[in-house]
């Protein structure tokens, strides 16, 4: 091929191994050299097992077997997905027991397509962090930032490093309170949470059963789309179908609300100006920009604050599970678990009666505009060094979360996707928040966006040489 094969769509990375034109092995020989140790994308990189997978995928094409549209992509998993012969770690400095080693249907799925496996991504310990920072293994290393070592985001940490660096071409994370939309935002990626429920979370090691879902990483929104019609059990056997009611989606056939203040106060300046100047250019390009509040959105923040009840979850599976844990666990993460750890049963219980009363509420918010906009993550990416003390690293954290965890409280579905740079050079993501279930529509709205505003790499611009390669 006259193109780079891992700087295509998945679409034309898929249509080009059917045709021929490209095999399987040869795409993951090139992810396989792109791969930057430096950045520290993998707990586990596994380039031989990734060339086996994609033999198999190529023998299926020589037989004219089509056994789904992810057959022959690389794909990177966060590592609290159990995968066939690879440990689960999620973040810890030891392997956790078999039962989170089990395959679950998003990995079932992937391999009955005949994805190519790259390996297992950094997370952060037990994913209970908006930054990426791990202790244990090492911080992924943000990539738009050569020069000084930036966060990447949290806690999908080493997802979006993956796909920067190119060594996967779709990256499997998860999302408690932002977990993959705020990795996809720092790295200039899109990142899509599904909603409560929609995925299923059996392989999934769990922080919190109440907010816990599935998501993924990918470079464009158009790749969103094309991973989620091969992922999602509603949309595999209707996939062509979602592609085209996407590619039909218009700047008349929705509305953006942005009214909210919660989600708008408080973000550096930098990133409020590029999140604007987009909508701006929507607004000029014909699309309906309204007022649309979301008022739960504050006290979705509030509960953040208080440690809403992932905490409590999180302290207690350690208690009945995995006691031994606990003597290993970084203070960044310890001293969180310990303020859910401490509340009453009372108190927890009340917190999800909140939950139930600002989900309910929040669906009427969208009768006047399909999605609600903000800036993904209200802060730049902070230097490493900057927040490895409990002093510096909570308040970061907590903002880190702030926009993106109403997504998760209030049931909602979300996406994020890259619409220029700060005043440091860095990633600014654009949220689009939806109703419960409308992943659909969410993602039809968001590839109008990305049509009108352009592919991420005409907002961001490329990537600055990695260190390594």
């Amino acid at each position: 091929m006259s193109r780079d094969p891992a700087m295509l769509s998945l679409l034309e990375t898929a249509q080009a191994l059917r045709r021929g034109e490209l095999r399987a092995i040869e795409l993951v020989e090139r992810c396989i050299d792109n791969h930057c140790e430096p950045l520290n994308a993998y707990k586990s990189w596994q380039p031989d097992t990734a060339r086996g997978h994609a033999e198999l995928a190529d023998q299926a094409f020589a037989r004219a077997r089509d056994d789904g549209p992810l057959q022959g992509i690389p794909v990177s998993v966060k590592d609290l997905y159990g995968l066939d012969g690879v440990a689960t770690f999620a973040g810890t400095p030891q392997p956790l027991p078999e039962k989170w080693c089990r395959e679950g249907p998003l990995i079932k799925t992937l391999r009955t397509q005949h994805a190519v496996f790259t390996g297992k991504t950094h997370t952060v310990e037990f994913a209970f962090g908006g930054l990426g920072v791990n202790s244990h293994w090492g911080t992924p290393k943000n990539p738009w930032d050569n020069e000084i070592h930036r966060v990447p985001g949290g806690s999908s940490s080493g997802a979006g490093v993956s796909l920067g660096e190119g060594s996967a071409l779709l990256a499997l994370g998860s999302d408690t309170a932002g977990s993959v939309r705020i990795p996809a935002s720092m790295t200039g990626n899109v990142g899509l949470k599904t909603s409560y429920g929609r995925w299923s979370l059996a392989g999934i090691f769990p922080l919190s059963p109440t907010l816990d879902t599935a998501g993924i990483l990918t470079r464009s929104v158009a790749d969103a789309v094309y991973a989620f019609a091969a992922l999602d059990p509603h949309q595999r056997e209707f996939g062509p179908r979602l592609l085209k009611q996407t590619a039909n989606c218009g700047v008349a056939d929705f509305a953006i609300g942005t009214g909210e203040s919660a989600l708008w106060s408080d973000c550096e300046s930098s990133i409020t100006a590029v999140v604007e100047q987009a909508l701006k250019e929507l607004a000029t390009a014909g699309v309906r920009v309204v007022d649309g509040p979301l008022p739960e959105a504050v006290g979705a923040i509030e509960l953040l604050r208080a440690g809403s009840v992932v905490s409590t979850e999180l302290d207690e599976l350690l208690s009945s599970e995995l006691p031994q844990w606990r003597e290993t666990l970084d203070p960044l993460v310890s001293s969180r678990i310990r303020d859910g750890g401490s509340i009453s049963a009372s108190e927890y219980l009340q917190r999800q009666r909140r939950l139930r009363q600002l989900s309910q509420h929040a669906t009427t918010r969208f009768d006047q505009c399909q999605v609600i906009a903000s800036p993904t993550v209200p802060i730049s990416p902070p230097v490493l060094a900057d927040v490895l003390e409990i002093e510096n690293y909570r308040p970061n954290n907590l903002a880190s979360l702030r926009n993106t965890c109403p997504g998760n409280t209030l049931g909602l579905c979300a996406i994020t996707l890259p619409v220029g740079l700060d005043s440091a050079g860095l990633p600014v993501g654009m949220q689009l928040l939806a109703r419960h279930g409308h992943e659909e529509q969410l993602l039809a709205i968001a590839a109008c966006i990305e049509r009108v505003l352009g592919p991420p790499t005409s907002r961001l611009g490329h990537l600055p040489n990695l260190a390594g390669n």
